[in-house]
């Protein structure tokens, strides 16, 4: 074998060994990392803890919401009263317990509730992750908080997916959660909604508002300028110094400060920019690097997605492309066609109605009510991501390959 020919794995780990390393703290730019301290948000952090604040006096706040656009920090200063409230308590005989769940990433009803059980300590044994009526396990959490006179905050993130869910299930979960403590007879619960959405409230059982609305914060955008501070000092402590250009951080700033003033998006471009900007070997990161990560993120997100969908939802999705801005029954149609050519049993009418509804929340695509005057109205559906993208990441799955 000839000894001038390096092996390209040996050839990227050599790089990486003796190139420069340009993020020397890569916890500080990952949407966990909690900042000693939030800039721009000192008055919600004030609004927040002393929503919370009963609870340091043996008493039960009330439910709060938390509303504002995607990385507005909602969830960080949530986090940060309650890790804060946590250290307080920990050296008194008052038992509290502080539970955080994202609905959108537990994506059922009856894996939001496991996730609590499981922070109030019951196993898989006293919890079952399947199998159960979601008003047994409803049942089991609260005869935990009971049993153990626990006065819990459950914190609910992207309460809205929940409000959706709830809709086209049926089984109300916020409404037994708001009226949990008529239940309890030791302890308390008190629920914390926090939500991207304004309107998410309109599609809720007004019984179920009057109650869970008992306090509201609302979080409103950070401006370009606040966007670029926040990178500043999150770029200063994650980089070497010197790594991170000024116009790539403006750049950073004006991109995230386009979509509703998202830090979290903007936090997110800075570590891809960087991370691109190590393989490189450069030893600053750039506006190129910047506009790459850009372009990275958005493909990655809807591969990932797209990846994760069983076959008929995949073939779901055909369905809509082929099918652009079709009816329901034209897409069913073509869905059924398209079972055929991958020689698969199709689903009912209903269920693939209950799949467009499911993808549309995930945003892959995006449909409307068109009224056709005496003939009433009806749903077109349409891809929201590029057909090219759906054909390369559905072309790895071999039962695809003859309809692809």
């Amino acid at each position: 074998m000839d000894a001038s020919i390096i092996d390209p794995i040996d050839r990227i780990l050599d790089a990486a060994e003796t190139g420069m390393s340009l993020i020397q703290n890569r916890e500080i730019l990952h949407f966990t990392y909690i900042p000693d301290v939030i800039h721009h948000r000192d008055m919600e952090q004030k609004q927040v803890a002393q929503s919370l604040l009963p609870i340091l006096k043996q008493s039960r706040p009330s439910n709060l919401l938390v509303y504002g656009k995607p990385g507005t920090g909602k969830t960080l200063v949530v986090r940060k009263v309650l890790a804060k409230i946590q250290k307080k308590v920990e050296l008194s005989n008052f038992p509290i317990r502080l539970l955080y769940a994202n609905s959108k990433q537990e994506t059922t009803l009856y894996g939001l509730l496991v996730s609590f059980g499981r922070q109030l300590d019951l196993t898989d044994r006293d919890l079952p992750s399947t199998g159960l009526a979601i008003s047994e396990v409803f049942k089991r959490l609260l005869g935990a908080i009971n049993k153990n006179r626990l006065n819990a905050i459950f914190v609910i993130d992207e309460i809205d997916y929940l409000a959706q869910l709830v809709s086209k299930t049926g089984k109300d979960i916020l409404y037994q959660l708001t009226r949990s403590n008529e239940l309890l007879v030791r302890g308390s619960l008190t629920l914390v909604g926090i939500s991207n959405n304004l309107s998410f409230k309109e599609n809720l059982d007004p019984r179920v508002i009057s109650s869970l609305g008992e306090e509201e914060i609302v979080f409103t955008n950070y401006t370009v300028e606040q966007i670029h501070k926040i990178l500043g000092e999150r770029a200063e402590q994650a980089f070497v110094k010197g790594a991170v250009g000024e116009a790539a951080l403006n750049l950073c700033a004006a991109m995230a400060g386009r979509e509703h003033g998202d830090a979290r998006r903007a936090i997110d471009l800075l570590r891809v920019a960087g991370e691109i900007a190590e393989r490189e070997q450069k030893n600053e990161v750039t506006e190129q690097q910047v506009r790459d990560a850009s372009q990275k993120i958005e493909e990655n997100k809807e591969v990932t997605a797209l990846k994760t969908y069983p076959l008929h939802e995949k073939l779901v999705i055909l369905a809509v492309m082929r099918s652009a801005g079709s009816s329901t029954g034209e897409i069913y149609t073509s869905y059924k066609n398209l079972c055929t050519g991958v020689r698969q049993d199709h689903l009912t009418p209903r269920r693939i109605t209950q799949i467009l509804s499911e993808i549309e929340m995930s945003g892959i695509i995006s449909s409307r009510i068109i009224h056709q005057g005496t003939h009433g109205r009806t749903k077109k559906h349409r891809l929201t991501i590029s057909a090219d993208t759906v054909k390369k990441t559905f072309q790895d799955d071999l039962v695809l390959e003859d309809v692809l």
